[in-house]
């Protein structure tokens, strides 16, 4: 694929170059929303940290600072960027600017509920711009206002404090050569990059600077451009052929480009190069798809959009084999994953040679010599990389095809990370048996629980022995139990793998909070305050799996799944692997819609039917108050109070509205809703608050009127016997969208009630007019991230009507041409809590 090009002609036929100026307002707020997240105090549920570089090139003696988040928080919906490098600078006036700006950050295929391929066949289009993943480390390139070259790597730039070469000083060196043999200067290539606005973004694919795994020798060195990025806080990039084309200007490498226009034809593509790993004879890590993506077409505009294809073979087994060299090397312990006969092989032959040659060990220590070693062993074995990850296959495959039935399932996990769920969702899917380790009370549970499992599995397929199987000996008691009595069971670990600890903590918690008492053991809402110990314990319990030794190496097979990611997409990658390793056991891939509902179901329809007093887990494990004939034990139910009253308006015609009126302005506003409505922030009930409870000490009587209403209108509803979810209508009125207003942190839309349909009956049988409590009657539209309340639009407001519109605030606003009207309806609204 070097330099391969499909569908885009050349010269006269290059797109219209893409340009757009910094608008220093946006790029404030960008700034102000990331410095508040690194100030904050205690921190959001993510990270941001910032570090300060000084560019000792630059005639003003410039700094950049760098800013960052860890790897998996680009997953959540609420962080102020998605760019991974991101380098921010004030200029001489202390205008803020963006003089480094990556790609956002991407995903691979079926990684998150965005990059499944429903979501990306619904929600994209061409054309599709495929190229390879280059195997080296990402360069920055960005020229600053004086004419100074910025190179900078991943999120740092300059030189290392221990004289070791950087990978950016090792990137400008290259850089130098290149440019040298063109004639031109790094401040020719600087003032360039400036003008445009733009950051060039390249992999620096060298052997003799640092091996990775696939490679890169003197023929094929270089720095290979793969992007141009515009310096904005919004992402905006190069189509592919202009990339190439100033790859040509400036002596980059050119990164081979394939063309495509339909989704079909690219899963197609990708899933045929998957089989071998390779492309045109070589192996490969895979491919970055760049196309157009809109969370909601027909409705929301088309922007630019990165998913990756990356595959898992042969790549994945050379690393494991590189980590694995290192380990023994440094006398580590090894973490055998996968392809545990071929690695076995590789490293008998890897300790013969490093043993004979130390210098070998030294060298490979510092990233030199792997691709070699691995290259020699491949050559001793007669084998392909693509043969030698299937070596492992064509020795089991046989065995694994036999498999139909007598499958049974085991859960490693702590709590929150969602076995049950998925226990459920397989049981709706494909009839398996369920066996839940808290339905069990009294004495020898781990016996009695296994010997349940065993016999469900004389009635079903399989069985999914739902407990959390933390510890080694909890794997070793059920492994051991299971040969003794059943010698045909298939044993299948559902791995949840604990790589991120604190970012498990942050989930599980947040779920296990949010389902409150629907649990045989932790009932968040009413035992809150024992609830976080016992999930600790669980994690700093937590013996990671090991499949290379004992207990773990007696699974048959390991299914790996991530704790953070949803129930939705842990069952599609337990279907999808299940297909591969037991293709008679599952013959085919339910249809999406099926999985869904799975799911769906499983969330909705459980309910614990015996449950236990956490206190007396340690004493005798019995259940608080047993249930007489295994029923649920039925509690009064209490009733909510009403959390405020609130005029509510229709969410499609509020998102029309404020669509419409994007449609002909794209200033700061645009990009912040644009923000929220891709990190899904943006609220999915509209409604304009009269009054909140919190305010009923300053408006006692007010408060207890609209009470009293409302408790009117529940009596009639139930007089009349009118069921319904919704709490029940109180009267109507107009709701007239004047303003929108926003900041960095929420958006809200200025409205007047208009009080000729806005009037309900009063004790006497008089009108009255309803009565908003708030100074600027508003509606919120969304807020930054779940450290900004609703209640900050108040705030906001008032700021607003003090101040206005200014640089120094960040406030902007954008009038509702024509001042639409939307029809309310007044209702209550009930507090969560009793």
């Amino acid at each position: 694929m070097d330099g391969a090009q499909t569908g885009y002609g050349t010269g006269t036929d290059l797109p219209e170059v893409p340009y757009e100026a910094q608008d220093t307002r946006e790029v404030e707020q960008l700034l102000r929303a990331l410095e508040d997240a690194a100030k904050r105090s205690p921190p959001p549920a993510y990270t941001v940290r910032r570090n300060r570089f000084s560019v000792a090139s630059s005639k003003h003696g410039s700094y950049v600072d760098s800013w960052k988040m860890n790897d998996w928080d680009y997953k959540r919906k609420d962080l102020p960027t998605y760019a991974r490098g991101l380098f921010i600078t004030r200029d001489e006036h202390k205008q803020p600017s963006i003089v480094v700006r990556g790609y956002d950050k991407f995903f691979n295929v079926n990684e998150t509920p965005d990059t499944w391929w429903d979501k990306i066949e619904k929600r994209t289009q061409g054309p599709y711009e495929i190229t390879l993943k280059e195997n080296g480390c990402i360069i920055f390139l960005s020229g600053l206002a004086d004419g100074t070259l910025l190179v900078c790597s991943k999120s740092s730039t300059g030189d290392r404090d221990d004289g070791e070469i950087s990978h950016s000083r090792a990137g400008e060196n290259r850089l130098e050569k290149q440019l040298e043999q063109l004639g031109k200067s790094k401040q020719d290539l600087a003032r360039d990059l400036y003008a445009r606005n733009i950051t060039a973004v390249a992999e620096l694919c060298d052997d003799s600077f640092e091996e990775h795994i696939l490679a890169y020798g003197p023929e094929k060195a270089g720095l290979y451009l793969h992007g141009i990025n515009l310096n904005l806080p919004k992402f905006s990039t190069y189509p592919s052929v202009l990339v190439q084309d100033y790859a040509r200007q400036w002596g980059f490498t050119k990164t081979g480009l394939i063309l495509m226009q339909d989704i079909g034809e690219v899963r197609s593509f990708l899933e045929s190069a998957a089989e071998t790993g390779a492309y045109e004879g070589h192996d490969v890590e895979g491919f970055v798809i760049r196309c157009r993506m809109s969370p909601k077409p027909g409705s929301v505009p088309y922007q630019d959009y990165f998913f990756k294809y990356k595959f898992e073979e042969p790549y994945l087994m050379y690393r494991q084999w590189r980590e694995c060299t290192k380990a023994i090397i440094l006398e580590r312990t090894l973490n055998i994953k996968k392809h545990q006969a071929i690695t076995q092989e590789y490293l008998k032959y890897a300790r013969d040679r490093i043993a004979a040659d130390p210098g070998l060990g030294q060298g490979y220590c510092k990233n030199h010599g792997i691709i070699q070693l691995r290259n020699d062993f491949l050559a001793h074995m007669h084998l392909t990389g693509a043969e030698a990850a299937r070596f492992e296959l064509v020795h089991s495959e046989a065995a694994r095809a036999k498999v139909t039935k007598d499958v049974i399932f085991v859960p490693i996990a702590t709590i929150g990370c969602g076995k049950t769920t998925l226990a459920i969702a397989l049981g709706h899917l494909f009839g398996y048996g369920h066996i839940q380790n808290d339905d069990i009370t009294g004495s020898k549970r781990p016996p009695r629980f296994t010997d349940m499992v065993l016999d469900k599995l004389k009635t079903h397929r399989a069985v999914i022995a739902d407990r959390n199987n933390a510890q080694r000996h909890e794997r070793k008691q059920i492994l051991e139990h299971v040969e003794r009595k059943f010698l045909n069971a298939t044993m299948v670990a559902l791995n949840f793998v604990h790589d991120d600890i604190d970012a498990i903590r942050a989930v599980t918690h947040s779920r296990v909070l949010a389902r409150g008492d629907n649990h045989q053991t932790i009932q968040a809402g009413t035992e809150m305050s024992k609830v976080v110990g016992i999930m600790e314990g669980f994690i700093q319990r937590f013996e990671p799996l090991d499949a290379s030794r004992p207990p773990d190496n007696g699974f048959h097979s390991v299914i790996d799944l991530s704790p953070t990611a949803g129930s939705r997409a842990n069952l599609e990658v337990i279907v999808t692997q299940l297909h591969k390793l037991y293709p008679n056991f599952v013959k085919e891939i339910p249809p999406a819609d099926a999985m869904d509902a799975a799911v769906e179901a499983a969330i909705n329809e459980y309910t614990p039917v015996l449950r236990h007093k956490i206190a007396d887990r340690g004493k005798n494990n019995s259940p608080s108050q047993p249930p007489k004939h295994n029923q649920p034990v039925k509690q009064a139910v209490k009733k909510r109070p009403l959390e405020y009253m609130g005029v509510h308006v229709a969410t499609k015609e509020v998102i029309s509205e404020l669509e419409r009126t994007f449609s002909h302005q794209k200033g700061a506003s645009y990009r912040f809703f644009e923000q929220l409505q891709q990190a899904g922030r943006v609220q999915s009930h509209f409604h304009v608050t009269l009054m909140h409870r919190a305010s009923a000490k300053e408006r006692p009587e007010l408060w207890a009127h609209y009470s009293k209403m409302h408790a009117d209108a529940e009596a009639a509803a139930a007089a009349t016997g009118s069921v319904s979810v919704m709490p029940p209508e109180i009267g109507k009125l107009e709701v007239q969208l004047e303003r929108l207003v926003s900041d960095a942190r929420v958006m809200a839309i200025v409205v007047r009630l208009i009080s000729q349909n806005a009037n309900a009956k009063a004790d006497d049988g008089e009108t009255q007019t309803w009565t908003c409590v708030n100074r600027v009657s508003h509606i919120t539209v969304g807020t930054r991230d779940d450290s900004v309340k609703p209640k900050e639009s108040n705030d906001l407001l008032v700021r607003w009507l003090n101040e206005g519109c200014t640089e120094e605030n960040g406030i902007a606003d954008v009038v509702f041409e024509g001042k639409p009207t939307l029809h309310g309806v007044v209702r209550g609204v009930l507090s969560r809590h009793v």
